[in-house]
Formats: C-alpha cells, structure tokens, sequence
C-alpha cells in the first residue's frame, strides 16, 4: 500500500504530460501531414521562410511553386508551414 501512495504522484504527473504535451503535437503533426498530403495547383500557402507562393507542381517531396508570374521556386513539402483559406 505504501509503495502505491508513493508511485501515484509520478503516475498522475506522466498522465498530464501525456495529455498537456505528447497528445496535442501528435494531432499537429496528423493535420500537418493531411495537409501536405491534399496540397493541389493552386492553392496559396506559406512558407516556413514567410513566403506566400502559389503551388504549381506537387511531387512525392518537392512543391513548385510560383513567387510571381514570372518566377518559379521548388521547395521541400517539410518548408510548408500552413495552407491559406480562400477569403470567400
């Protein structure tokens, strides 16, 4: 019984770890992938960088992308940071 009333204290400090912590960036990381995963000609997103580009091409790990009509960049999926919502 003693060792119990001992071990509860770290049982419950992992256990909010867990929650506060490890859970929260799993699920980012899940809606990270998704993301790239759906990324399609034409969808406007931000790089790690701060660049708003255009994707013109998706491959397995690269991203061509438009800075401007005239200037096109490859970039690695890993540099996208977030996908922008078209302001319907």
């Amino acid at each position: 019984m003693d060792i119990i009333s001992q071990l509860l204290p770290f049982v419950f400090l992992i256990a909010v770890m867990y929650f506060v912590i490890i859970r929260p960036q799993q699920n980012e990381a899940k809606a990270k992938k998704e993301m790239l995963e759906a990324l399609k000609k034409g969808d406007k997103v931000i790089t790690t960088g701060g660049f708003i580009v255009t994707v013109h091409k998706v491959e397995e790990n690269f991203v061509s992308a438009k800075l401007n009509e005239d200037t096109l960049v490859r970039i690695t999926k890993e540099s996208i940071a977030k996908k922008l919502e078209d302001e319907a």
